[in-house]
């Protein structure tokens, strides 16, 4: 059964980049290799604009439930750009050991 709305079949694949929360965002990218997430960015990042759009034509309180599963591909979409865009890695370079909680999410 699809997780996205029908317009992004082609984003489909990478369903289970639908999380809801930072904290699972970044467990995924430290889990995931690098040519994953290569192919996860450059398959969803030229939707991002078409992805904001279709989410923009609900409010937030009622986004159904593949509108929101969509927004959080995108989220996570946000969480590969510095490794694939910059670091070439999936860890934040010379930071050794250090690592920020979040404590509240900006948006559930």
């Amino acid at each position: 059964m699809p997780k996205l709305p029908a317009e992004f079949a082609d984003l489909e694949q990478f369903a289970d980049w639908a999380l809801e929360n930072e904290r699972e965002r970044y467990a995924k990218r430290l889990a995931s290799s690098m040519p994953d997430m290569q192919t996860f960015y450059d398959v969803a990042f030229p939707r991002i604009e078409d992805a904001i759009a279709y989410c923009d034509k609900f409010e937030w309180p009622d986004l159904p439930e593949d509108a929101r599963a969509l927004m959080h591909v995108m989220q996570s979409l946000i969480t590969v750009t510095f490794p694939i865009e910059v670091w070439k890695q999936a860890r934040v370079p010379d930071s050794g050991a250090a690592y920020v909680d979040l404590i509240k999410e900006p948006v559930v």
